[in-house]
């Protein structure tokens, strides 16, 4: 899947709008403000698509080489 920056900017409104209404106290806020915010970016971070970074080819038969590639990947 790919990353959904609007998904992640509703998470992170949810998370303001809750700690907006909370009646526990600052501290309490902050926790669970950070907590959720936390979650958003997780989430935003774990729907990424990472493409291969080497394309591998090989000569000979396919199923005598076979392998992953070892480079960096992107996310999109």
């Amino acid at each position: 899947m790919a990353l959904n920056k609007g998904a992640l900017m509703a998470g992170i409104k949810g998370a303001l709008d809750t700690a907006a209404t909370m009646e526990e106290g600052a501290a309490a806020a902050r926790v669970m403000l950070a907590d959720q915010i936390a979650t958003a970016i997780d989430t935003y971070v774990r729907a990424a698509v990472v493409n291969p970074g080497i394309p591998v080819s090989t000569t000979g038969s396919a199923t005598a080489h076979t392998g992953a590639t070892t480079g960096t990947g992107t996310l999109s």
